[in-house]
């Protein structure tokens, strides 16, 4: 039996069974999320075209999916936790626990922002002159939402992506997200309002954290998660130093 099927079978394994289903985002978050895990101590390996990656605990079974659906398979109890977006989790009203903010993105440590951009030649300039008008975007109640919340109608149509592209000869006004904004730039889109702001969660089962011991197996993977994501703020610092001067160059350093 090949890595790819012993790590599928070990993923569906009865319930009684002491294997953590743990849900890694597939797409943007990917690859930060890979060198974070292995940052903690794990060895991951993902074969072609494969959504099961192995991990070197057999106590963790690992499934890929994108954050879009996460929140709701962790709710439903399919997998027991997963990482994802607090966007994602607003946006599918998915019953979970949060058990702590990652603080990480794609490409940065900064937090993502859904924004209402239009084209910069459109004179449009707040959310209220959009009345009436046609929105595209891939967080439809998230979207509709917003716009209710400031009482105003418009059309929100579902985007399968390559939303920038579509203002302003498909639709007026997008929401779509941004972490730096060059993509919203590139294609002269100008943002006329914050719809939210959106951070990476590890998300958990709440049937699940009743078990003792997936309670706290989940704890030690948010430790070591944790335990990366601060040290990646912080410098090591090595010196040679007479052992009666130790307390003293403790006292004044700053940490």
């Amino acid at each position: 039996m090949n890595l790819k099927n012993l790590n599928q079978k070990r993923f569906i394994k009865n319930k009684m069974d002491k294997i953590l289903k743990f849900g890694i985002p597939k797409g943007s978050l990917e690859e930060a999320t890979f060198n974070i895990l292995k940052k903690a101590g794990f060895k991951i390996s993902l074969s072609s075209r494969s959504y099961y990656p192995t991990i070197d605990d057999e106590e963790i079974s690992l499934l890929m999916l994108r954050p879009q659906e996460m929140a709701r398979y962790v709710e439903e109890g399919i997998l027991d936790i997963g990482i994802t977006g607090k966007d994602w989790v607003y946006e599918t009203e998915a019953d979970v626990e949060v058990i702590s903010e990652l603080n990480y993105s794609k490409s940065t440590k900064n937090p993502v922002r859904w924004v209402l951009a239009v084209h910069q030649d459109s004179g449009i300039k707040s959310i209220k002159d959009l009345e009436g008008k046609r929105v595209a975007t891939e967080a439809i109640n998230l979207t509709k939402k917003h716009f209710e919340k400031n009482k105003v109608n418009v059309h929100v149509e579902f985007s399968w992506g390559a939303t920038e592209v579509k203002c302003p000869k498909l639709v007026d006004a997008i929401v779509d997200i941004t972490e730096t904004g060059s993509s919203l730039k590139a294609n002269n889109l100008v943002i006329i309002d914050e719809v939210m702001v959106s951070i990476t969660q590890l998300i958990a089962n709440k049937e699940c954290l009743k078990d003792e011991w997936k309670r706290k197996k989940i704890e030690s993977i948010n430790i070591l998660l944790q335990s990366v994501l601060e040290a990646e703020n912080k410098v090591g610092l090595m010196l040679n130093t007479k052992r009666e001067n130790i307390e003293k160059i403790i006292s004044i350093l700053p940490a």
